[in-house]
């Protein structure tokens, strides 16, 4: 595939070929030249909150490191790794109501997430893979006889997640609210403590399989609605008669983000740090800087 079928194809303006060449060329040529007689797989983490353009970056990435360095390249969302309905719907039950919905760590089905990442990891296995898939209109995991099929070794293998790679907080920065989801609705700290010891016990242990990590950084999290509702739009333009009415209103998105708002604004301030690639992004998702993980700027 061209540039410019890749652009088709994703409905991007002819003005993102030139920023992605600027900004993510050097990503992509230091993967490529890494993995020129690598004998193991190349794992690369993209970090960014909802609607910051990571799948976009991923699949570009991919697009690029297949094109010019002919490398067998994976892409994966861990929003694939939601569990399903039900499941969430046991957790509400058990644990706490807010967990019914899907997007805070303790809603992914991690122990599927570490088994496609370990065998990723195995660069001598020819066995195939199935990568989940999940269907955000349904608001359920897809069949499994739908899922993908990846065939092994894999060159380099590209995850993305508004939280993947954000550390756990401290306990003492869980006391206080930070807004009337918490505050109305998790009075008692139980939901944010489940999701904080989620994100340690479950998350941070697959975070050492990551080569390096990539941080699409929003101006802000107030930033983060609008983007959200952009993302709804084209969900809204997808939906078929036969799907379900779980494609969001954008009264239902200021809802909806407001379970990220503590994870979101954590990750604007350590995720920097943790970072090889930080691309500072403004109002519009344009880049407007690259910070490396030596200080250097692009």
């Amino acid at each position: 595939m061209s540039i410019d079928a890749f652009l088709k194809a994703h409905k991007l303006p002819e003005s993102y070929k030139q920023s992605a060449q600027k900004w993510f060329t050097p990503l992509v040529n230091k993967i490529g030249e890494h993995q020129k007689g690598a004998n193991e797989p190349f794992i690369l983490g993209i970090q960014g909150c909802q609607g910051s353009g990571k799948s976009t970056l991923a699949d570009y990435v991919c697009h690029e490191l297949k094109n010019h360095f002919k490398l067998n390249v994976v892409v994966c969302s861990l929003d694939d790794f939601y569990l399903s309905q039900q499941q969430r719907g046991n957790l509400a039950k058990t644990v706490h109501p807010l967990l019914q919905t899907r997007g805070v760590p303790g809603t992914h089905d991690t122990q599927l997430l570490e088994q496609v990442l370990l065998h990723i990891n195995q660069p001598n296995t020819l066995t195939p893979l199935k990568i989940p898939r999940f269907d955000k209109s349904t608001d359920n995991p897809e069949p499994r006889n739908k899922w993908p099929v990846i065939s092994m070794p894999v060159d380099v293998f590209i995850l993305e997640g508004w939280c993947w790679g954000i550390p756990s907080q401290d306990d003492d920065k869980l006391t206080e609210p930070v807004n009337d989801l918490e505050r109305n609705n998790d009075d008692k700290g139980i939901w944010r403590k489940y999701v904080n010891k989620n994100l340690k016990d479950s998350y941070e242990p697959l975070y050492g399989l990551v080569n390096e990590w990539v941080m699409l950084k929003a101006p802000s999290f107030e930033q983060v609605a609008t983007w959200r509702e952009e993302q709804e739009q084209k969900l809204r333009a997808k939906q078929t008669d036969n799907s379900s009415n779980s494609v969001m209103s954008p009264a239902q998105v200021i809802d909806f983000i407001a379970y990220f708002k503590r994870l979101t604004e954590h990750a604007l301030k350590v995720m920097p740090a943790r970072s090889h690639w930080v691309y500072e992004l403004g109002q519009s998702r344009e880049i407007v800087s690259c910070t490396l993980a030596n200080g250097e700027c692009l």
